[in-house]
């Protein structure tokens, strides 16, 4: 599996080959194509390369699949005693990208994430058959028991003359 560090709005992000990450907001139509400009970290299974402070010959494509927002976050201010509540919320806006390729310019590489959709599949077909190979259970008769006798739990009170 190779992924990558990468920098995006001054946060760090791991950018992984065919998965989807989240940043913020960035000034790019739907279903355009950029590659990110500071790489910090790449790893290709035991093979780490690791930037002083960037990697300069790795590169990482991303493309733009939509623009999304975050959850609401609610800000609210109160001051006992003064009649004072003032009730604020705010929701980012963030920009989902899809991550194309890791590696070096010109380098052709197949993305891994086609070979993990097959696999699946061929569990479902098995378990499948194994449920058609299964014989019907015979239906038991459900034993009739007699209903209890309901025993009086109310007390009953008796005013006594004097």
């Amino acid at each position: 599996m190779r992924f990558a560090i990468v920098e995006s709005g001054g946060k760090q992000y791991r950018a992984v080959e065919g998965t989807t990450i989240d940043v913020d907001r960035l000034a790019y139509e739907v279903g355009k194509t950029f590659d990110f400009e500071r790489v910090l970290l790449m790893a290709d299974g035991d093979a780490v390369m690791v930037g002083t402070p960037t990697v300069a010959e790795i590169k990482v494509s991303a493309t733009v699949v939509d623009h999304v927002k975050g959850p609401k976050i609610v800000s609210f201010k109160y001051r006992p005693k003064k009649r004072i509540r003032v009730k604020g919320g705010h929701r980012h806006q963030y920009t989902r990208l899809m991550i194309d390729f890791i590696g070096k310019p010109g380098e052709e590489r197949k993305v891994e994430k086609k070979e993990a959709k097959k696999a699946p599949v061929e569990k479902a077909e098995a378990k499948e058959e194994a449920k058609v190979e299964k014989p019907a259970k015979p239906k038991k008769e459900a034993a009739k028991k007699p209903a209890a006798e309901k025993k009086s739990t109310s007390k009953s009170t008796k005013k006594v003359e004097k």
